[in-house]
């Protein structure tokens, strides 16, 4: 079955791309990540997915568009909500991707971090199948967190700090926040 995986980053999409192709899918990777704060952050995680694709000979989709803007806009005053706002936003995009050219099924690399909040990705993405009338194909690939860590760490790729938007920036590196409850 031909599936587009919503790629986070490469070391994220290590463990599911070795998962679902063990298990028989045809993978097309989708670069989607208007989240990505800064620039240089999004600049490295893409080249670092490019490269690692490269090297595994998996099929890549690109928008190369910085949308740091439109994604701010949505985000800004809804900061409880950001994550939320964040899986809607690129998860549509890759839904209607699918949809549109043909795919079977799409997935994300997001079911693979232990940071993200499964059942909301689960929820999001069901109903966005719902929609795009394709099929959401779901793996808990936070089985393989610990597999995804250390390859990626063997094969020296770049590991982001945080998960990418400014405000996970800013929680990564600002420890008063761990104290205030401000999201």
């Amino acid at each position: 079955m031909n599936t587009l995986l919503h790629v986070c980053c490469g070391p994220c999409s290590v463990y599911p791309v070795e998962k679902l192709r063990l298990e028989g899918f045809d993978i097309t990777g989708y670069f989607f990540n208007p989240n990505i704060h800064p620039f240089r952050e999004f600049k490295k995680r893409l080249d670092t997915l490019v490269s690692y694709a490269d090297e595994i000979n998996l099929p890549l989709i690109v928008e190369n568009k910085y949308g740091l803007v439109d994604f701010v806009r949505k985000a800004a005053f809804n900061e409880k909500r950001k994550c939320t706002i964040c899986y809607l936003t690129r998860l549509e995009e890759t839904a209607r991707k699918a949809s549109a050219k043909g795919f079977k099924s799409f997935s994300t690399t997001l079911l693979y971090s232990k940071y993200q909040n499964h059942n909301l990705l689960i929820k999001t993405c069901e109903l966005l199948g719902k929609k795009y009338n394709v099929e959401f194909l779901y793996r808990d690939f936070r089985e393989g967190w610990k597999q995804g860590i250390e390859k990626s760490i063997d094969m020296k790729m770049y590991r982001q700090p945080y998960c990418g938007c400014i405000y996970s920036e800013q929680e990564r590196y600002d420890k008063s926040l761990k104290y205030n409850n401000i999201y």
